[in-house]
């Protein structure tokens, strides 16, 4: 969905990893050497993130959510687009990577400013260089070999805790607020469609296995393989700007039922 914006994605068509897989929760969690991993690519990365802006299949959502075609968008995306192309229904299934929280006492704060301090404890940092093929779909990049001995991670600014994106990361769970309103969204619904996701973990896929209980249709934009292909009544493989940009552009000739 956010590629057409300049952000990376994870999986090829074949639902492969293109890249290696994301830190892991528990070792971020218990490891320093995780944490100053995680830290030194995301320094890298972020400015890149931060300032990649709505696509035109955001902003088609947007638009078919408007004329009362869509009634909630459900999200595996952390980039914050959906919001910033004015969608007024959105859960964030993974959570935000613009702001950090604290494991310990749970205080929050920006990640802009997470940025600062660790430029600050790091000026080396500000040095690195990376090239948009390195940027990668969680707010990090692929770097050269560093020593990373020296990298002091950001600590929280109230206890001293350790403090982590507050996103899901692999490994960690989906808080059951976020899923529970996701399915009561998709109890009010009468299809899914599914947008630029292979669904290869399971936090999205559950939709759609409740979805077929359900017995609601399911379409798909998507280029490439997906865990549900086998529920789909439709699928287009065309870029998901392209195909959404079209639908929305023939919803302005159609009357919307109930979402």
């Amino acid at each position: 969905m956010s590629t057409a914006s300049g952000i990376a994605d994870y999986r090829g068509r074949d639902g492969r990893w293109k890249r290696t897989q994301p830190v892991l929760y528990r070792d971020f969690v218990r490891f320093e050497p995780s944490r100053q991993r995680y830290w030194a690519r995301g320094f890298a990365g972020w400015p890149s993130f931060r300032d990649a802006e709505p696509n035109a299949g955001h902003h088609a959502l947007a638009a078919l959510e408007e004329a009362g075609f869509v009634k909630s968008v459900v999200t595996q995306n952390v980039d914050g687009l959906h919001q910033r192309a004015r969608h007024r229904a959105v859960i964030d299934l993974h959570g935000r990577l613009d702001r950090v929280v604290c494991l310990d006492c749970g205080a929050s704060e920006s990640r802009d400013r997470v940025q600062e301090r660790l430029g600050s404890a790091n000026p080396w940092l500000r040095d690195i260089r990376v090239d948009r093929q390195a940027l990668r779909a969680d707010g990090d990049a692929e770097l050269p070999a560093l020593d990373l001995k020296r990298m002091r991670t950001p600590r929280c600014p109230v206890c001293n805790g350790v403090v982590k994106p507050d996103v899901v990361f692999f490994g960690e769970n989906v808080p059951k607020k976020r899923v529970d309103d996701a399915m009561t969204a998709l109890e009010q619904c009468r299809g899914v469609l599914i947008v630029g996701s292979s669904l290869a973990v399971y936090s999205g896929f559950r939709f759609c296995r409740r979805a077929r209980e359900l017995e609601l249709p399911m379409a798909a934009i998507n280029d490439g393989v997906t865990r549900a292909d086998e529920f789909l009544v439709v699928k287009d493989s065309g870029p998901c700007a392209d195909v959404l940009s079209r639908l929305a552009e023939e919803a302005r000739c159609a009357e919307p039922t109930q979402p």
